[in-house]
């Protein structure tokens, strides 16, 4: 998903103020923001680092849904009425994030144009992703599914230079986040590696090689192996 901007509005001068209802949090690695269940009256910013939500089945299983950066909001879906919190989040690094709350959100809306047209475009940027993440899961082959969510996660395709180096992140939750098993992960890092795609040694370097795999359908990004 692409950060959000909007004209000449500075959103980074805007959320690094403190003032009425704003708060800056600054949060170790692995500490938990807020947990799912927990009254929603809050709307976070991200100024540095990343942050992942993850949800709870009531059948205890936990899973990753999203891995959220610099430039974009989580929590917000207190705005639209929902009393509770509907995932955990925390922080995959240290964090510095804007806390703002719903009350003071909701009036920055009313008087601030763009403001408004700022986490509008924000929301429908997010819509996108989640349309986009829905039609990988329905049709691209786990393989695929990995290799875009790598590209995404060192952002390849968006504004500005690509960042190839990911923050540490396990196979575990690279494989929580495609829907597939840690095995199978393993198995196409690997293969990624061989092909000269990627290059993994605890932290993962994508290569633009990959990018071009996924765009000319390069056989290897095709399709699941046995």
């Amino acid at each position: 998903m692409r950060n959000v901007s909007s004209g000449s509005f500075d959103p980074k001068s805007f959320f690094a103020r403190a003032g009425a209802g704003k708060t800056i949090v600054e949060c170790r690695k692995n500490q938990i923001i807020f947990v799912q269940g927990e009254v929603a009256d809050t709307i976070f910013y991200i100024q540095k680092g990343r942050v992942k939500l993850t949800v709870l089945s009531a059948q205890g299983k936990e899973a990753v849904v999203a891995i959220l950066e610099p430039g974009q909001f989580f929590g917000e879906a207190c705005l639209s009425g929902d009393p509770l919190r509907i995932s955990t989040t925390a922080a995959v690094e240290d964090c510095l994030i804007t806390s703002i709350t719903k009350t003071a959100m909701l009036a920055e809306l009313r008087n601030d144009p763009k403001f408004s047209e700022l986490f509008m475009t924000y929301l429908l940027a997010r819509n996108s992703r989640i349309e986009e993440d829905l039609i990988d899961q329905l049709f691209n082959s786990s393989e695929k599914r990995l290799a875009r969510l790598l590209l995404l996660l060192a952002n390849f395709g968006k504004e500005g230079h690509p960042q190839p180096v990911i923050t540490e992140i396990s196979q575990e939750t690279l494989a929580e986040m495609i829907g597939t098993t840690r095995s199978r992960v393993s198995f196409f890092m690997n293969k990624f590696r061989k092909q000269g795609l990627i290059s993994y040694n605890g932290k993962i370097e994508v290569h633009h090689s990959l990018l071009n795999a996924v765009l000319h359908e390069r056989p290897q990004i095709k399709g699941d192996e046995p």
